[in-house]
C-alpha cells in the first residue's frame, strides 16, 4: 500500500489545519478506521474521543433549489439522534446523505470525511467550504469529555488529534447535543 499521508485528500486536510493554526497533524493508521470502534481499536482509546464526521442533507426551504449538507462531528460513542438534532436546528426531519451528495459537497469519499478542507464541486470546478451560508457544522459536546479526540484525515487510514475546543474553532461549528 503506498502510503496514504501522500494521497490528495490527506494534502487538503494538512494545508486546511495549518492553514487554520491547528495543531495537530494527520497519521497513518496500519489498519482502516472507516468506523469510530475501528480507528479506537487501531489508536488504543476509547470510542467516544473518535470524532465521526457525518453528513446530512437539510431539506430544502423557500427558493431553495438544492438541498445543502449538514456536518455532525459526533462522538463515537453513540449515534446521531436525528429528530434531536432537526429539533436543533427548527427543520422538520433530516435527509441521509448518499455518496454523491457527500462528494459534491466535501470532494471526500464517504469513510474517511475529514471536519476540515471540504471542497464544493460544482460544474466541475472546486472551491473551499466552510461553515456559513452552504455548511452547517455541529459539534457533539460529548467530545468535551476529552482532552484529546480523533478525526478523519481524508482517508480509512489516516486521521488527526484535537479537540472540542479546536474542533469548534477550525469549523465554525456549534457545539450541541446530537445522541445520547
Amino acid at each position: 500500500m503506498a502510503d496514504p499521508l501522500n494521497h490528495p485528500a490527506v494534502g487538503r486536510v494538512s494545508a486546511a489545519l495549518k492553514e487554520l493554526g491547528a495543531t495537530g497533524t494527520p497519521r497513518t493508521l496500519d489498519q482502516s478506521a472507516r468506523t469510530a470502534a475501528e480507528a479506537a481499536v487501531a489508536l488504543g482509546v476509547e470510542v467516544g474521543q473518535i470524532a465521526s464526521s457525518i453528513v446530512f442533507a437539510l431539506p430544502l426551504g423557500d427558493g431553495q433549489l438544492e438541498a445543502l449538507p449538514l456536518l455532525v462531528i459526533t462522538s463515537g460513542r453513540h449515534r446521531v439522534d436525528t429528530k434531536l438534532v432537526a429539533a436543533e436546528l427548527g427543520v422538520e426531519k433530516l435527509e441521509r446523505a448518499d455518496a454523491d451528495f457527500v462528494r459534491r459537497w466535501s470532494s471526500f469519499a464517504i469513510g474517511g470525511v475529514p471536519p476540515v478542507g471540504w471542497q464544493e464541486q460544482v460544474d466541475g470546478v472546486k472551491a473551499p467550504i466552510r461553515a456559513g451560508a452552504k455548511l452547517t457544522v455541529l459539534v457533539d459536546e460529548a467530545l468535551n469529555d476529552y482532552e484529546v479526540v480523533w478525526a478523519a484525515a481524508g482517508h480509512p487510514h489516516c486521521v488527526f488529534p484535537t479537540s472540542f475546543d479546536e474542533l469548534l474553532r477550525v469549523t465554525g461549528g456549534k457545539a450541541a447535543k446530537v445522541g445520547d
